[in-house]
């Protein structure tokens, strides 16, 4: 390095310092940070890819400025709403998409998939085990008003194997006459098992189909865009279903959630969401449409910055002796990272340092409390510009065994690794880690 930049590195130093991080937490960030070089020079060329990806999308579905102009009322004729979904088909590779400010977040519209394509005495089958907290009362598992169940839908699930792998005996043996449709979700939830590869969602999908070829296979695509090559629907999936405050929003869409899949599915689902008879005609986009594009512009490289964030806690954590989930070294699916403390004081240390980093509301002290949808107290850490957007800078966790915390997001890698930084000084302060641990 040149005399100019060691001069830099020290006012970062300072900088770091004057914020509340110490010079040893520093020191061993800079440690592991060092062994990463070619680990994010991957990361970075999978966000050349999917960048062009997008782009090509946007060029070929003739993105003009008056996409952005905002439509009220019915949204009659709405070109940005309509080119949008065009351009969401194309980067999923799918016949249709239904991209909407009006599904308020990823449990919607994953509820919105299911119930549009179900009907009272089908059934639903999940095969990667149990669903993330909040689908449990969409289906039923916990009673709740307007679940599936109440609707005549059935439910089982087939556990993952031991080591995070389909349990295809399982599956041929769960799959029934009346099974309409099977649900695999890609990400953990709140469990310390590993992601599951769009490969190995391909080759699952592959067997459903080989069994029945009727099944409509939906993949909860949370958390997972952009960071392979493919998406689930480049494997088979019917409907590839996500959140537009998580990847593919970039951190600049205010609310909205997306489904891409068949034109049979995606109908289905957008007479759910607005009418019989309506369908995608209706839905005024009331000016969002500019954040939607250019969030999705970006949502390669800041999918990027917060997997770079992933991979820097996971070495962090393990190197400190912590479980983690993925490894170090293990190839990502996600951009979650669980880091298991095995006390509830570490789970809320961490999410204490990762509030302490937001640009929003870093003054605030998250505590464990009883959030709807949960089985359990939960912490959530998330100073963010947009209220829950888990794209950003977040972490959070139930305060249950294993006491595992799950980190994810980062607009950026250099906030996510100052986020990671806070939580381990934290820890040092709460007298968690010890000093001569780094």
């Amino acid at each position: 390095m040149t005399e100019y930049d060691n001069k830099l590195n020290d006012q970062i130093d300072k900088m770091y310092g004057a914020m509340g991080i110490s010079k040893e937490a520093v020191s061993f960030g800079r440690r592991i940070e060092g062994r990463l070089k070619e680990r994010f020079e991957k990361i970075d060329l999978m966000a050349q890819y999917n960048q062009l990806k997008v782009l090509d999308a946007m060029q070929k579905n003739r993105v003009c400025a008056e996409c952005f102009n905002g439509t009220s009322g019915y949204g009659y004729n709405d070109l940005g709403r309509d080119t949008l979904e065009a351009v969401y088909a194309s980067v999923f590779h799918t016949e249709d998409a239904l991209v909407r400010p009006q599904i308020t977040c990823g449990t919607h519209a994953l509820s919105l998939a299911l119930s549009s394509n179900l009907r009272p005495g089908d059934g639903l089958l999940s095969i990667s085990g149990k669903p993330y907290d909040t689908l449990e009362e969409v289906i039923g598992i916990r009673p709740s008003k307007g679940s599936l169940a109440e609707y005549g839908v059935s439910y089982s699930q087939v556990d993952l194997k031991a080591d995070g792998s389909f349990d295809f005996e399982g599956i041929r043996k769960a799959i029934k006459a009346d099974t309409k449709l099977v649900a695999i979700q890609r990400s953990k939830g709140y469990q310390t098992r590993p992601t599951l590869s769009v490969q190995q969602i391909g080759e699952a999908i592959e067997f459903v189909k080989s069994i029945d070829p009727s099944i409509i296979c939906m993949v909860d695509n949370c958390y997972g865009e952009f960071v392979e090559e493919m998406e689930p629907s480049d494997v088979g999936a019917d409907m590839t279903v996500g959140s537009l405050i998580k990847n593919p929003g970039g951190g600049l869409a205010p609310i909205g959630g997306y489904i891409a899949g068949t034109k049979e599915c995606v109908e289905n689902a957008a007479y759910r969401l607005t009418s019989p008879g309506l369908g995608k005609e209706v839905g005024a986009s009331l000016g969002v449409m500019q954040s939607f594009y250019q969030g999705l512009f970006l949502a390669p490289t800041v999918t990027a910055g917060a997997l770079k964030g992933a991979v820097f806690a996971a070495n962090i954590y393990e190197e400190l002796g912590y479980y983690v989930v993925p490894g170090g070294s293990e190839e990502r699916h996600d951009i979650i990272q669980a880091v298991e403390f095995g006390c509830p004081e570490g789970v809320i240390a961490f999410c204490r340092g990762i509030q302490a980093a937001a640009p929003v509301d870093s003054y605030v002290t998250p505590e464990p409390w009883a959030m709807p949808g949960y089985d359990s107290d939960v912490i959530m850490a998330a100073g963010a510009f947009v209220q829950g957007s888990s794209i950003e800078l977040s972490a959070d966790g139930p305060v249950k065994p294993p006491y595992a915390v799950y980190f994810q997001g980062g607009l950026t890698w250099e906030h996510a690794k100052m986020g990671i930084l806070m939580s381990l000084q934290k820890l040092i302060e709460a007298g968690i880690v010890k000093p001569w641990q780094m």
